[in-house]
C-alpha cells in the first residue's frame, strides 16, 4: 500500500477479522477489494451474495467459507450444477485440505460422504433434505456455485428449493454471475435467509478486447476503447457501497463506436445481396462489383493459423452444433495443422492413456479413442455434451494446463468449467434452442466471451466473431456492451416437491414456505408497480367526477344509462347480422341447377344462372357455380350474399353444356337474358327490408330510452360536455378494473399452483389432509420429470413380474427425452411383455393429462420411447459397439441416459419396498452399471 491511511484500513481489517488474515496469507497473490469484503461479511456472520464476472474469482469467496468450517470444526457443502464442476473443485479441494478432510457426493461418486467438507450437485442437496439425512448434522456453511443456474427451466427450481428449506442456522454463500437484478436477488435472499450482505463487481480482471475476422484479416469490432476492456469500475456507489447496477446504460451511442471500416464492409455486402439474396447463384450470375475475394466467412483451420500467427491461443472456439465440433476437429487434421512441440506430445500422451486406462479395450474403437488421441496429440479438441465424460475431463485438464491450444465447443462449456483462454471465438452469433435457430442473448455473450484473459497469465483477453452473411456490426456492439441480464426465477411446484412438503410440515405450512419462492417475490414486486398504477388511475377517476358533476343530478347514473343503451343497440345489430347470415346460408343451400337468381352484392352482382350449387364447407359456406349475363361462369361465396337469395325462376341447362365453351356460354346467357328482361332491372322486392328488426320490437330497449327522456340530467345545457368526462371515466374505470384483475392474478401464484397439484394428488389419494398415504410416500422417493406416472405404474403393479432387460425398457421411457423433433416417432420397441406395459404406461399418462387439464395444471411431457430399445439390449448383455450401430447415439449420450436410468431405476427400488420388483430393479442396476458406464472419473 502506497499510502499510511490505506496501511491502516489494511491494518484494522486484519485485526477485525483474523480470519480473512490467515486465509490471505495462504494465497501468493493479493486479493481483490470485493473478495475482501465478501470474506468479511461472511466472518462477521452475514450471508453473501457474490455477482462478479466469469474469471473474477469469486469462487475464493466460497472457498473462504471451506476455511471457516474447518478452522471452527464445522461442517461446509458446496454445491455445484453439473457433476464435471464437482469432480474439479473436489480435486482443488483435496489438493488444499488433503483428501480426509474433503468428500463428493454426485449421481456418479460416493466419496468420503461424512467428511467436514463435502462437494455435491444442488440435486443431492435437495435430496438430503427432503429425506431428513444424518449428514446434515453439523452443516454450518452452504456454497451455492453458479446459483444463476435457478434461471433454468429444467432444474431451476431445485435452486430455491434447497434455499428455502436450508436451517435458519445455517450460512448461504450464493455465487453468481454478472446479473443486472442482483440486488432484486439480494432482497429476495434477505427475506428467506435472513442478513445478507450483496457484493457486486463488474470490472474485468483482464480486459476483453472485441474483433470481427473477415476472411484472414482480424478487424477491431470499436473504433476506440471496446467497453469491455475498461478496467475501472463504475463509480457510482450502489447498497451496501457497491459500484453500480450492472444494467447502467453505456452513455455513448453503440452506432458511434463501431468501427467504421467494418460498417463499409457491411454496407457494400448489403447492397450487392440486398435484392436477390434468396435466389441460388451459379459463379457466372455473381454481379461484378462483388465485394473483394477478403470478404468471406474464414475457414476454421485458418481461423486457428491465424490466432496461432498472432500468438492468441490458447483459445476456445464454440460452435453450437456437437457435429459442427467434430467436424472442425477434421478439417484441422486434414489441413495438417500442429499446434504442439516434441515435448508437449509426449505429456499429452501419457496424460491420455492414464486417464484411460480404465476404459475397456473393447470399447475403444467405437468411442473414437484412436482419432481422439491423434487429435490431442496435436494440441487441437472437441468438447461437447455427447462426448464421453472421460474424455472431456482429459481435454479439460489438459487444456488448463496449456497442452490444448484450440477447443471446438458447445455452449455447455460456458457453464462453470475452469478453463480460461486467451481468446474466445464465436463462428455464429444464433443457435439452435430445441426448437428453433434464435439469436443469443447479450447474456449469452457475455457467459461465452467471459472465458478470453486467464488472470495472473494474460495481459488482455480477446473476443472474435466470424464474419457471416448480413453480418451487422452495429448488432455485435450491442451484444458486447449490453449488461442488462436479469435473473428470472423458474420455480414452480412439482408432485415429488408437494408431497415431501406436506409429509415434513403440512399443507398449510408448505403453502406459506411456497410463497417464499423468487418467483412469487418476482411476481409481487411486479404487483407493486401494478398497485402504484391503480392508485394513480384512482386519483384520475376522482377528477373526472368533479368535471362531470351536474347540478341537474347524478350525470354518472345518466351516462351509464346512454352506455347501456349504445351496447343494446350494437348488440342487437350484431345479432341482426349474424342471423341474417344464417338466414342468407340456409337460402343458398337450397338453391337447385337451373335456379335463376339475382346476386346481392359483389362483383357478380346482378342476375345469374345456378350451374352447380356447390358442396357445403365447414368454413366457406356453400360456393355456387353461376353463369352471370356478361357470359362469366363464376364460383361465389357467402361475401357475396349479405342477404338471402330467392329463386325466381328455372332455366333449363342443356345436358352437353360445357362452361369452357365460350360459344355455348354466349347462347345460354342470351336465354337468361330475355329471361330476366321479363323481370326487369330491379327484380323482385328485395328481401332485406323484410330482415331489418327495428329497434322499436326492442320492448327492454325503448323502456331504457324512455328513463333516459325522463332522468333530470337530460334537460342539462352542458350534458354532451358532461358526457365527454363520463366517456373519459368509463373508459379509465375500465383500464383500471383490468389491471386489479392482473395484480389478483399474480398475487399468490405459487401457491394456488401448489394448491392444483395438491388436488391432482388429492384426487389420485396421494395425500389425505395434512398426511401423506402409503402411496404419497412412494411418490416421496421418485425424483423424475414423470414421478406421478411412475408412481401410479408402481401402484398400479405395471412392473411387477418384468424380467431385468424388460424393467430397463420400461424406465427408460420415463428418462430419455430427445433432442430433436427428427427422432423416429414409431421407434423399434422389443416384442412381448415390455410392449404390454408400454401400452399400460400410456394409458396411465392420457389418465393423468386428462386429470390435470380439469385442474388446471400442465407438469407431464409425453413419454418418449426411443430409448426403450437401446436400454433393452445393454441390459441383455449387447456390447457397446451393438447398441451405439443400432441406436445411432452418440457414446457421451449413451452414457448419460444410462447413468440416469441408473438413477431412476435404484428410486423404484427405493420405492418398491421390500418386494421382488426391489430385486429386480437392483438387479437392472448391476446389470446397466458394466464397461464404459461402470468408469466414474474423479480427480485425484
Amino acid at each position: 500500500m502506497s499510502t499510511p491511511s490505506e496501511k491502516y484500513a489494511v491494518f484494522r481489517s486484519d485485526q477485525e477479522h483474523p480470519a480473512v488474515q490467515e486465509f490471505r496469507a495462504l494465497y501468493d497473490f493479493a486479493l481483490d477489494d470485493f473478495q475482501l469484503r465478501a470474506c468479511a461479511a461472511l466472518e462477521d456472520g452475514h450471508q453473501v451474495l457474490v455477482a462478479a464476472p466469469t474469471g473474477s474469482g469469486k469462487t475464493l469467496v466460497g472457498e473462504f467459507a471451506v476455511h471457516l468450517a474447518l478452522e471452527r470444526g464445522q461442517k461446509c457443502f458446496y454445491t455445484t450444477p453439473i457433476k464435471a464442476l464437482s469432480n474439479q473443485k473436489y480435486g482443488d479441494l483435496v489438493s488444499r485440505y488433503g483428501a480426509d478432510k474433503v468428500g463428493l457426493l454426485t449421481g456418479d461418486n460416493s466419496v468420503n460422504s461424512e467428511a467436514p467438507i463435502v462437494v455435491m450437485t444442488t440435486e443431492v442437496l435437495r435430496n438430503m433434505l427432503y429425506a431428513g439425512s444424518r449428514t446434515l448434522l453439523g452443516l454450518s456453511y452452504v456454497v451455492m456455485d453458479e446459483v444463476h443456474y435457478l434461471a433454468d427451466r429444467s432444474r431451476g427450481a431445485v435452486w430455491e428449493e434447497v434455499l428455502i428449506h436450508l436451517p435458519d442456522s445455517v450460512s448461504v454463500v450464493s455465487l453468481s454471475a454478472t446479473v443486472s437484478n442482483a440486488e432484486e436477488f439480494g432482497d429476495w435472499l434477505e427475506t428467506v435467509r435472513g442478513n445478507t450482505v450483496v457484493v457486486l463487481e463488474e470490472k474485468r480482471p483482464v480486459p476483453l478486447f472485441q474483433h470481427v475476422m473477415v476472411g484472414k484479416r482480424l478487424h477491431d469490432l470499436f473504433a476506440g476503447e471496446a467497453p469491455t476492456a475498461r478496467t475501472a469500475a463504475p463509480d457510482k456507489p450502489g447498497r451496501s457501497g457497491n459500484p453500480a447496477k450492472a444494467n447502467e446504460p453505456v452513455k455513448a451511442d453503440v452506432k458511434d463506436l463501431v468501427n467504421p471500416q467494418l460498417v463499409r464492409i457491411a454496407r457494400d455486402d448489403n447492397r450487392i445481396f440486398r435484392d436477390d439474396s434468396r435466389k441460388p447463384r451459379r459463379r457466372r450470375d455473381l454481379p461484378r462489383n462483388r465485394p473483394a475475394k477478403s470478404h468471406f466467412t474464414p475457414y476454421r483451420s485458418d481461423v486457428v493459423e491465424e490466432l496461432d500467427a498472432g500468438a492468441l491461443l490458447p483459445a476456445i472456439y464454440f460452435i453450437f452444433s456437437r457435429k459442427g465440433c467434430e467436424d472442425a476437429v477434421v478439417q484441422c487434421l486434414r489441413s495438417g495443422l500442429r499446434l504442439t512441440k516434441p515435448s508437449e506430445r509426449d505429456e499429452i500422451k501419457r496424460v491420455v492413456a492414464e486417464r484411460t486406462a480404465d476404459l475397456p479395450d473393447e470399447d475403444l474403437g467405437v468411442l473414437g479413442y484412436h482419432d481422439f488421441a491423434e487429435a490431442l496429440s496435436r494440441g487441437i479438441a472437441a468438447h461437447h455434451a455427447g462426448m464421453l465424460a472421460a474424455f472431456k475431463e482429459v481435454v479439460e485438464e489438459l487444456f488448463e494446463r496449456g497442452l490444448i491450444k484450440v477447443v471446438f465447443a458447445t455452449e455447455t462449456l460456458a457453464l462453470g468449467i475452469n478453463m480460461p483462454a486467451r481468446t474466445v471465438v464465436l463462428e455464429k452469433l444464433s443457435k439452435w434452442n430445441g426448437e428453433a435457430h434464435v439469436d443469443i442473448t447479450p447474456g449469452e455473450y457475455t457467459q461465452l466471451t467471459g472465458r478470453a484473459g486467464r488472470r495472473g497469465i494474460d495481459v488482455e483477453g480477446h473476443a472474435v466473431v466470424l464474419w457471416q452473411p448480413g453480418f451487422d456490426p452495429r448488432e455485435v456492439a450491442g451484444l458486447a456492451s449490453t449488461r442488462t441480464y436479469p435473473l428470472r426465477s423458474s420455480f414452480s411446484p412439482s408432485y415429488n416437491m408437494a408431497v415431501n412438503l406436506v409429509r415434513q410440515v403440512g399443507r398449510t405450512r408448505a403453502r406459506d414456505m411456497l410463497e417464499l419462492s423468487f418467483a412469487q417475490f418476482q411476481s409481487d414486486q411486479a404487483v407493486v408497480g401494478l398497485a402504484r398504477q391503480v392508485q394513480r388511475n384512482t386519483e384520475a377517476l376522482e377528477g373526472y367526477k368533479e368535471s362531470i358533476d351536474c347540478h341537474l343530478g347524478d350525470f354518472l347514473e345518466y351516462a351509464d344509462l346512454r352506455r347501456r343503451i349504445g351496447d343494446r343497440e350494437a348488440s342487437g345489430s350484431k345479432r341482426r347480422k349474424l342471423d341474417r347470415r344464417v338466414e342468407a346460408q340456409e337460402s343458398i343451400e337450397k338453391l337447385k341447377t337451373g335456379d335463376i337468381i339475382r346476386i346481392p352484392a359483389g362483383r357478380s352482382a346482378g342476375w345469374a344462372l345456378v350451374l352447380d350449387p356447390g358442396m357445403r364447407s365447414e368454413r366457406e359456406g356453400p360456393r355456387p357455380t353461376v353463369l352471370t349475363l356478361d357470359r362469366q361462369v363464376r364460383k361465389l361465396s357467402m361475401v357475396d350474399f349479405p342477404t338471402p337469395v330467392e329463386a325466381i325462376g328455372v332455366l333449363r341447362i342443356p345436358r352437353k353444356f360445357n362452361p369452357r365453351n365460350p360459344q355455348q356460354r354466349r347462347e345460354l346467357a342470351q336465354v337468361l337474358r330475355n329471361r330476366t328482361d321479363l323481370l326487369g332491372e330491379d327484380g323482385p322486392p328485395s328481401s332485406r327490408h323484410r330482415d331489418v328488426i327495428s329497434h322499436a320490437d326492442d320492448p327492454e330497449l325503448q323502456e331504457m330510452r324512455a328513463q333516459l327522456r325522463a332522468h333530470p340530467c337530460h334537460g342539462c345545457s352542458d350534458r354532451e360536455d358532461h358526457a365527454r368526462w363520463a366517456e373519459r371515466y368509463f373508459r379509465l374505470d375500465r383500464e383500471n378494473r383490468d389491471v386489479q384483475r392482473k395484480i389478483e392474478q399474480r398475487t399468490n401464484t405459487i401457491a394456488r399452483q401448489f394448491d392444483r397439484v395438491c388436488q391432482v394428488l388429492d384426487a389420485l389419494h396421494y395425500l389425505d389432509g395434512d398426511k401423506t398415504t402409503e402411496a404419497g410416500d412412494r411418490l416421496a422417493r421418485i425424483y423424475t420429470e414423470l414421478d406421478l406416472v411412475a408412481a401410479e405404474c408402481l401402484r398400479q403393479g405395471v412392473f411387477d413380474d418384468l424380467t431385468v432387460p424388460e424393467l430397463a425398457s420400461c424406465l427408460a421411457a420415463l428418462v430419455y427425452e430427445s433432442r430433436s423433433k427428427d427422432e423416429p416417432t414409431s421407434p423399434r420397441l422389443p416384442r412381448g411383455d415390455v410392449r404390454q406395459a408400454l401400452e399400460r404406461m400410456g394409458s396411465i399418462w392420457r389418465d393423468l393429462s386428462a386429470l390435470e387439464r380439469d385442474m388446471r395444471v400442465d407438469f407431464l411431457r409425453s413419454m418418449d420411447l426411443n430409448f426403450c430399445w437401446p436400454a433393452f439390449r445393454w441390459a441383455s448383455g449387447a456390447s457397446l459397439a451393438e447398441v451405439l450401430y443400432e441406436s445411432d447415439l452418440a457414446a457421451g449420450d449413451f452414457v448419460r441416459w444410462v447413468k440416469q436410468l441408473i438413477d431412476l431405476t435404484e428410486q423404484i427400488a427405493d420405492a418398491a419396498g421390500d418386494s421382488e420388483l426391489r430385486r429386480t430393479a437392483r438387479a437392472v442396476v448391476d446389470q446397466i452399471r458394466r464397461g464404459v458406464i461402470s468408469y466414474a472419473t474423479v480427480v485425484e
